[in-house]
């Protein structure tokens, strides 16, 4: 599933528009078969309108017999070739699939619509039509194949949109995608800007899109107020406009960490589509369009199963309970990336189920709406999605959002005596007074641990935007927060926050005070997991502490606190990396340890394969490394000096984790110089030229990069991380997703970047892969050093060698062998040119080759029979 995000690794997710041509009068082209048995492709390009051509690709594997279709939608700004393995994977389970390249993207032409009846709508009717036409689909009747659509985001919603308008769908599995586009870009009236803007620049730029679309972005741009008339338009091309017809088997999978298509979207779709008498499952995946673990290969197995009990009407195929919300169950046994897990229903009990009572304490409080709503509050970042996004810093108990002192107004609940599971949206009742007519204000619900608000936590990173009309008089409003799965500790608080800016929306550019006080409890859901808190009554004392003006301070406090970096060590000045007893406790237990201990030197030239285990404490290694987070013991010194955040030596790092954000419609040369332009460097520091050379995109470097492939992407994120050619440079599994050319390219990258003389570091999981690029490895386990040395010396400390000879052996001499003091035995391979030889413990490979000689054996090599994979698993006991 793809589900890409503009500006990051992941675009927007997708336009699930198509390709079919009515009739028979599109073009055809049958690619090369390029795809190995037992599945093929072939490729279309087919009109579908006039003027209006789509490129598509055909998936089918052998077999006889008719098989039910699925069409499958690509992310947002991407093309038919995001979502080509998982059409190769449903293929191969006997699915015929067809995948395409929206309007406006790849190489299909016309102009983006945003899913309008008559234009993307329209083509999906097209392409069942010719799905209906070919031989290997199965038929419900004439003209009406058997076929089920998925896609993520706008892919998805093309899907629910398709279903409502054409009732040949029979069943669908969309993920992470809106029910009501007005309101996801315009929640309660208030324009989400800076998601607004990264739509618009992933479809290519405003003039891409239809002009109506174009001209109603820029009027809401520009006045940051959504009018009647913009909110029509995209309530029109959303799947809402149709609900009342989609009665289909859906399986709707949303992302937990989506401040874009948050949890309410598909509640809403949830509960419209069961209203027709449909089957209707949830899932709260735990990633979304702010990043965070997308669950690929979990959601994939799923979808198909839906299908195989959709589609194929197979009664036994295991499509999951009713609902499912996937939950953070710790940070694993090491690095701080979060352990998941699944907590189910077998009904999905919306986003108000079982509620329970928290009550909230604070006096009426006056804040600012300053002018030109500067500075903004923090809550999400949309575009910096993947390991390093906000949400999934929250995920890991790290409060990272920022409200600015006098802008806000907060409540908070005493202690709580238990554990809290909410699941689902708290609502609170405020009243609100201001001195303009219209107040904007942005709701928020912390997890304060006992410390105070410097430890607090934004669950997901949501906020919920209210536009409080008449509220110059006064005017009681009911808040529903943001919908959450969050577990709040015994002893924790509960901290509702109001404000009056945020940086991903518009604000009222005019000055205005507020005033708003509590006017009733906070009602929690806890719908799945309750766990038996006990909340006491609204305790309305009315105490006069000025909590902003402590929290002012505070903040003020902490971001003016420096402290001294140790002296740099001369002996390292030519060491890119020497990290010495790092210690880092994980942040709710003082007595577990992500990484502990842990000490390893890296030299110049060498390409060191950080191993282990997931939550073996890699990731939490690597952030320190980067100056992200701070060690609780030890220190990490790159070129002597040591590393805290902000290090003028991290100049000398580069870093690539998992994925890099670029402008879909910019060639990739100018994605590059614009990234460079942002660090204020000189420009002739950038060594563009070497950094593209060694990353080796060619003649591709002047394409946009929306059409790119993935390991082209991947080789031009790895080439900004190079700019400047750092003399140490970091990558976070930077083969995810490549097929094995593209792995081997990425190989020969990283050894072209060290054969310079400076020094890669690379996480990996493919550990085949690490044997053939890395020299040396560090292996790590329950956040501690496992091993550390040459790959050959880890590979080789093996107890089985292979005998390599230069023509076969007779049995008399294999038996001479096995004979031999030191060895256990000697068994032929290889069709007798070569011996598999384990030795005694205390017998060495040097002492073996003499031996070998003396018996005159034609000894043509010798090296250790296992892989890295053999010796990995043995390191950490596996």
């Amino acid at each position: 599933m793809d589900l890409r995000l503009p500006g990051t690794r992941r675009r927007l997710a997708a336009t699930a528009i198509v390709l079919a041509a009515g009739l028979g009068i599109g073009t055809y082209t049958a690619a090369a078969d390029d795809d190995p048995p037992p599945v093929r492709r072939t490729d279309h390009t087919l009109t579908t309108a006039p003027g209006i051509r789509v490129d598509t690709s055909y998936f089918t594997a052998a077999g006889d017999g008719r098989r039910p279709a699925v069409l499958l939608g690509h992310g947002f700004g991407g093309t038919k070739d995001d979502v080509r393995q998982q059409a190769e994977d449903l293929a191969a389970d006997g699915y015929a699939v067809l995948t395409w390249s929206a309007r406006g993207f790849g190489d299909s032409t016309g102009e983006i619509a945003l899913n309008a009846p008559d234009a993307e709508v329209a083509d999906v009717s097209h392409l069942i039509d010719w799905l209906a036409e070919q031989p290997e689909v199965r038929l419900d009747q004439a003209g009406d194949p058997r076929v089920g659509m998925a896609g993520a985001s706008y892919g998805g919603a093309i899907a629910l949109l398709t279903a409502g308008h054409d009732d040949r769908v029979d069943a669908l599995a969309p993920a992470i995608t809106y029910w009501n586009l007005a309101d996801a870009l315009f929640p309660d009236g208030v324009f989400k800007k800076l998601w607004a803007g990264i739509f618009v620049n992933s479809g290519g730029g405003c003039a891409r899109f239809e002009d109506d679309l174009c001209a109603m972005y820029q009027r809401v741009a520009e006045t940051g107020k959504p009018d009647a008339a913009a909110v029509k338009l995209l309530e029109e091309r959303s799947p809402q406009a149709v609900g009342d017809r989609i009665d289909v088997p859906t399986l709707l999978m949303q992302g937990q960490t989506d401040s874009l298509f948050p949890l309410g979207q598909a509640d809403a779709a949830a509960k419209a589509i069961e209203a027709n008498g449909a089957p209707v499952d949830v899932d709260w995946i735990s990633g979304g369009h702010d990043g965070g673990d997308l669950e690929a290969g979990r959601v994939q197995a799923r979808t198909e199963a839906w299908f195989d009990r959709y589609l194929k009407g197979d009664e036994g195929a295991a499509t999951g309970p009713a609902f499912r919300v996937t939950r953070t169950l710790g940070t694993g046994s090491g690095d701080g990336e979060p352990r998941l897990g699944g907590v189910d229903a077998d009904r999905y009990p919306g986003l108000a189920a079982d509620r329970e009572t928290v009550g909230l304490t604070g006096r009426e409080q006056r804040f600012e709406n300053p002018a030109g709503a500067s500075p903004p509050s923090v809550s999400a970042l949309p575009g910096l999605g993947g390991a390093g996004g906000l949400s999934q810093l929250s995920a890991l108990g790290l409060g990272v959002s920022l409200d600015f002192p006098g802008q806000y107004a907060a409540f908070e609940s005493e202690p709580l005596t238990g554990d809290l599971q909410i699941t689902g949206s708290p609502t609170v009742t405020v009243r609100v007074r201001s001195t303009s007519d219209d107040a904007v204000l942005f709701a928020k619900l912390y997890d304060v641990a006992p410390g105070g608000t410097g430890r607090q936590v934004l669950p997901a990173q949501l906020v919920t935007p209210l536009r409080v009309t008449g509220a110059r008089a006064g005017k009681d409003v009911t808040v529903t927060l943001p919908a959450i799965d969050h577990e709040v500790a015994a002893g924790h608080r509960l901290r509702v926050v109001l404000s009056s800016t945020d940086l991903g929306y518009a604000s009222p550019a005019a000055p205005a005070t507020y005033t708003v006080s509590v006017q009733g409890a906070l009602e929690v859901p806890t719908g799945l997991g309750a766990t038996g808190q006990t909340a006491g009554l609204p305790s309305w004392v009315w105490w006069a502490p000025l909590a902003g003006a402590a929290v002012a301070a505070a903040l003020l406090l902490t971001a003016r606190r420096r402290t001294t970096a140790p002296p740099p060590d001369p002996a390292l000045a030519e060491v890119p990396l020497q990290i010495t007893g790092l210690t880092k406790k994980y942040a709710k237990n003082s007595d577990r340890y992500a990484v502990r201990d842990l000490s390893f030197r890296v030299e110049q030239g060498q390409v060191l394969g950080l191993l282990g285990p997931n939550g073996a404490g890699k990731t939490t290694t690597l952030r320190m490394l980067m100056g992200l987070i701070t060690p609780d013991g030890g220190e990490i010194r790159v070129f002597g000096h040591a590393i805290a955040p902000g290090a003028p030596v991290l100049s000398r790092v580069g870093a690539f984790v998992e994925g890099a954000g670029f402008l879909p419609h910019l060639s990739g040369r100018e994605n590059l110089e614009l990234y460079w332009r942002a660090t204020g460097r000189p420009a002739e520091d950038a060594h563009l030229e070497e950094a593209l050379e060694i990353a080796g995109l060619g003649d591709a470097l002047a394409r946009a990069v929306r059409t790119y492939s993935q390991g082209m992407r991947q080789r031009l994120a790895i080439a900004q991380a190079m700019l400047g050619l750092p003399d140490l440079l970091i990558l976070d599994e930077p083969t995810n997703g490549l097929d094995p050319p593209q792995i081997r390219e990425m190989r020969e990258v990283m050894i072209r970047y060290a054969a310079a003389g400076r020094t890669v570091i690379v996480s990996s999981h493919l550990l085949a892969e690490v044997e053939q690029s890395c020299t040396h490895l560090v292996v790590m386990d329950h956040g501690r050093l496992v091993q550390a040395g040459p790959v050959r010396e880890i590979i080789g400390s093996g107890d089985t060698l292979l005998v390599g000879t230069v023509e076969p052996l007779r049995e008399p001499v294999v038996e001479k062998v096995a004979a031999l003091d030191g060895v256990a035995s000697a068994v032929p391979a290889d069709d007798g040119r070569a011996l598999l030889v384990r030795l005694e413990p205390g017998t060495t490979a040097r002492r073996l080759v003499a031996e070998l000689v003396r018996l005159d054996v034609p000894v043509e090599s010798v090296g250790p029979h296992r892989r890295l994979e053999d010796a990995f698993l043995t390191l950490i006991g596996d």
